[in-house]
């Protein structure tokens, strides 16, 4: 298993980053907010999970090692694989997973793109005793880069952080994500989808 990579970031993306690492570019798949932390030419330490498959090696990558000992634990979930578990890491952070399956908050993991309602019992059920109970005071997390930034609490918000992460001003993001949210069409609730119209009104085609 790959533990940890530190390099320098060579590229940062919607869904992923390039850390150089020992002259070899790894791709790591990471949140919006953890990619908001990250800078291209800065340095840049994540804790990071290797899925096999196949066909493929997924790299992903998190601001620290409980985020990603919550990622493995969510997979221990029916249903939940490495794509929808770190779709959870998008929108809650790992003590607001915890305390969402500890409290029974099925509203919180709803929140997420893809967990219906039966997914979030489910994801209750079969995690109850294994996350164990929050080990912070708040719902603030280091990023990748060293900063703290709040836990994402809504898409609009983890989009302008991924934006901002990607070079953009905080007027230019807030702008783009008030355009798409201003149109019609776009799941506001799917950061993934509002990431690309976001980046579809900054660089028009």
């Amino acid at each position: 298993m790959i533990a940890s990579v530190a390099g320098t970031v060579l590229s940062v993306s919607p869904t992923a980053a390039v850390v150089e690492v020992g002259g070899v570019g790894l791709l790591v798949q990471c949140t919006p907010a953890t990619l908001a932390g990250l800078a291209v030419g800065e340095p840049a330490r994540l804790a990071t999970a290797l899925v096999v498959r196949e066909t493929e090696l997924t790299l992903y990558g998190f601001a620290d090692a409980d985020e990603r000992d919550v990622y493995e634990t969510l997979q221990g979930a029916a249903g939940v694989g490495p794509k929808l578990a770190q779709a959870v890491l998008g929108v809650l952070a790992p003590d607001e997973v915890r305390r969402a399956v500890a409290d029974e908050d099925l509203a919180a993991l709803t929140r997420v793109p893809g967990v219906g309602r039966k997914g979030a019992q489910r994801i209750v059920l079969d995690l109850k005793d294994k996350l164990g109970p929050p080990v912070g005071g708040g719902p603030a997390r280091p990023a990748a880069g060293g900063r703290v930034l709040p836990s994402p609490r809504t898409a609009p918000e983890q989009v302008t952080d991924a934006l901002g992460g990607l070079g953009y001003s905080t007027r230019e993001a807030e702008d783009a994500v008030a355009a798409v949210l201003a149109g019609d069409g776009t799941d506001t609730d799917d950061v993934s989808a509002l990431l690309r119209a976001a980046l579809a009104v900054l660089r028009p085609r």
